[in-house]
């Protein structure tokens, strides 16, 4: 906790933003000033009477009586400027084919499918599902959708026909946008078919328009099944579209949690302070400069690439790298030959993606001139010391500073970042974004000493926040602002703790925090004392119900290349964690493992492995990978 890295010269000298602490201060000293003065670099129709209406909590309202739409910030102001023929979108197939987009030509795609959506009648308000593989077309409709004041719903393509018709039914949805498939490890997935299926358990739906992608048939029903490329060549498709004018709290898209157990819940973000939020914090962490190319790895159809693959980088006139495949496929060198193919400046990923390339070793990356990186970013769950140093040393050449960033679905951006000039610790997303108070607490509200863990909270309303759940509002406040309803504080969710110099160590999900013979053990320090054995590679740690003990921690492992499991080994790495967080962690089991359960967002399902160990039903598995 105590292992500093420190920016270079050139970083220090480059950046956009050299001082945290002064600007942190101010922005929390005159929130909605700070704020206020961020909503002035966009583009408005009309500005806002109010920054933050606070009247009816927990159901903020931000800019009130603004009128805007993204689209005027994310492409309309660019066609004024030099940006217009600036690149603004390069996208690789994992077969190897290209396409690219400058802002005019996104303009013009955005505008003729625009109208092919208003010739089905589409209205203001009404929401439209996405189930798409990662390809250009899905980043084209959502910014249709929002251009003409629908809101869109975009369900990950990787999802099953139970969990695609359950969005569709909550979201009442009749129009469907899909393709005939898409690619994955060389593989076509059939995402007609599945859309078939769920359609069928989905009467709500009138029109499904599918993009031609593999040239797989599939089945394609009279009067309600479209093809894209027909329809974009229709007269109805005129390349000129008029962005809509809105009102700020309008919403923008609704996207659903992965819904691990339970109904999935469909949180709402709003037009006027989601651009707000995911450009300035975009611009801030990132550092962006005119020239940059930026490649956040992950799917449009998760909130990073909601925020950080399409509005956010958009609204700050980047390039966006799209690509559609594994990052493994056909070779584990695929991500670094396109870095050096597409001269990429900032890679963004999740420790899971890194963990998965580092199993391979540095050879790979050691093939390829990635020389122009200057930043790298990881996302998705807290990522462990291992994988970032070999991430900063290996990809980033010890030059790269590292921004680890922790946010939610429901937060809409960054929420605990560093700002490159900051001194970096592995493993820790260091301190609070501008504007947001966050703290540790115990069960009673009352923050824990220093090193201690504890619960997150958000003490501060943000504009980024999604304002409540479809359909449900008593479930959004019961679940994000019921347990410190006196405070008005934002549950998390997540265990955490804060060191002597005020940097933020998330733990895990509390739901993931272990209590063995009385102590709290994260299974996320577990797991990174595995993945620091030189065997290990990916672990994920549970606890079992322990007479004695309470818990008893079983560990799941996956080896690296060049190890083969036995019970000597097992021995080894139970007595390797208890030499590094203590006998009380020593795990009870080691489990070798080619896989572990996870979410298509990369996250470890632990609740299954325990389930299994146990005996017990695993629940919903339709946000499983495999």
């Amino acid at each position: 906790m105590n292992e500093m890295f420190y920016p270079s010269e050139e970083v220090l000298k480059n950046a956009n933003v050299k001082d945290y602490e002064s600007i942190y201060k101010r922005s929390i000293e005159d929130r909605e000033g700070f704020w206020a003065e961020e909503a002035e670099k966009l583009n408005w129709y009309k500005k806002w009477d109010k920054v933050l209406d606070e009247s009816n909590k927990p159901f903020y309202k931000w800019f009130v009586g603004a009128k805007t739409n993204i689209i005027s910030n994310a492409i309309d102001r660019h066609l004024e400027t030099a940006n217009r023929n600036k690149m603004a979108l390069i996208w690789e197939g994992e077969p190897g084919d290209v396409k690219t987009y400058s802002y005019h030509a996104l303009n013009r795609e955005v505008s003729k499918f625009a109208n092919v959506l208003l010739s089905m009648g589409v209205q203001k308000g009404e929401i439209v599902t996405i189930y798409m593989p990662q390809i250009p077309e899905l980043v084209i409709a959502m910014l249709a959708c929002a251009k003409i004041g629908a809101v869109h719903s975009v369900v990950y393509g990787g999802f099953s026909y139970e969990a695609l018709a359950e969005r569709i039914a909550d979201a009442n949805s009749r129009i469907l946008l899909t393709a005939d498939g898409g690619y994955r490890r060389g593989k076509a997935t059939a995402l007609k078919c599945i859309a078939n299926e769920a359609m069928r358990r989905s009467p709500t739906i009138d029109v499904c328009i599918t993009v031609k992608r593999t040239g797989d048939e599939c089945f394609m029903e009279n009067d309600r099944d479209f093809y894209w490329h027909n329809l974009m060549g229709m007269p109805i498709a005129g390349a000129n579209a008029d962005t809509v004018e809105l009102d700020a709290e309008d919403p923008l898209f609704i996207l659903y949690t992965s819904g691990t157990t339970g109904k999935p819940k469909g949180l709402i973000h709003t037009h006027g302070g989601y651009q707000v939020y995911t450009s300035t914090t975009f611009n801030y962490v990132f550092d962006i400069k005119p020239e940059d190319r930026w490649w956040c790895a992950a799917d449009p159809g998760w909130i990073t690439g909601h925020s950080y693959i399409v509005y956010g980088p958009l609204i700050n006139g980047a390039t966006i790298m799209l690509y559609e495949g594994a990052p493994n496929h056909p070779y584990p060198n695929r991500w670094w030959s396109m870095i050096e193919k597409y001269g990429i400046n900032i890679l963004y990923t999740s420790p899971t993606a890194i963990r998965g390339l580092m199993r391979f070793g540095a050879s790979w990356v050691d093939k390829h001139d990635i020389s122009t990186l200057r930043l790298l970013g990881s996302v998705g769950e807290p990522i462990n010391p291992e994988a970032w140093r070999w991430y900063y040393e290996v990809v980033g050449k010890g030059k790269c500073p590292i921004m680890d960033t922790w946010w939610q679905t429901e937060t809409g951006g960054f929420m605990i970042t560093p700002i490159p000039t900051m001194p970096l610790k592995p493993g820790s997303a260091t301190k609070p974004f501008f504007g947001n108070e966050i703290a540790i607490v115990d069960e009673k509200g009352e923050e824990v000493k220093a090193n201690e863990e504890g619960t997150l909270i958000v003490k501060s309303p943000w504009p980024g926040m999604a304002r409540t759940i479809l359909n449900d509002p008593d479930r959004f406040i019961e679940k994000y602002w019921k347990q410190f309803e006196k405070q008005g504080w934002y549950l998390a969710g997540d265990s955490a703790r804060k060191d002597d110099d005020g940097y933020f160590w998330i733990i895990g999900r509390i739901d993931d925090v272990l209590k063995v013979s009385g102590y709290r053990l994260g299974s996320a320090e577990i797991e990174s004392a595995l993945v620091s054995h030189p065997a290990v590679t990916e672990a994920a740690a549970v606890g079992l119900p322990d007479k004695l003990r309470g818990n008893s921690i079983h560990a799941f492992v996956i080896l690296k290349q060049g190890y083969s499991s036995d019970s000597q080994l097992a021995e080894e790495l139970k007595d390797y964690v208890a030499k590094e967080i203590g006998p009380i962690a020593k795990p009870a089991e080691i489990i070798f493992s080619d896989g572990l359960p996870k979410t298509r967002s990369g996250k470890i399902m632990r609740r299954v492995l325990k389930a299994r160990a146990l005996g017990q039903d695993e629940g919903d598995l339709s946000t499983l990978e495999d």
